[in-house]
């Protein structure tokens, strides 16, 4: 029996994506001196009132305590789904910490500065607030 073979379909080789400025991180070679400091994605929904908000606070914690040491992706996933279900976002706003390593995920409410530096990893849960006199 002598089968024949269906010709095989062009197929393309997908092309790379550009790798995000975490990934360069990761990728650098040993000794590099590449410091990227913090790398933060913010996930909104559309331009309301609450994303206002929260990009509006991330920025102003950011500035305040990492000023210079920081890049901030603000990404809306209505504008762009393909990115929140590859981080599977399930809530907005959302902001992850991709650097310094452990990734860290912060959900909701970006208001409470205290929370915001928890999240990013720069005050501990049992550090005291600072007392008012």
């Amino acid at each position: 029996m002598n089968a024949t073979r269906a010709p095989r379909p062009n197929m393309q080789p997908l092309a790379p994506m550009p790798p995000s400025d975490a990934q360069q991180a990761l990728n650098a070679a040993p000794g590099a001196a590449i410091d990227p400091g913090y790398v933060l994605t913010l996930y909104v929904a559309s331009l309301t009132p609450r994303s206002a908000m929260a990009i509006q606070s991330v920025k102003e914690v950011c500035e305040k305590y990492l000023s210079g040491q920081y890049s901030l992706e603000v990404v809306d996933i209505y504008e762009r789904p393909s990115l929140a279900k590859h981080d599977k976002i399930l809530a907005a706003p959302t902001l992850i910490k991709r650097l310094p390593l452990p990734l860290r995920r912060l959900i909701g409410d970006m208001a409470d500065e205290h929370r915001v530096l928890i999240g990013l990893d720069l005050r501990t849960r049992l550090e005291p607030q600072e007392t008012q006199i």
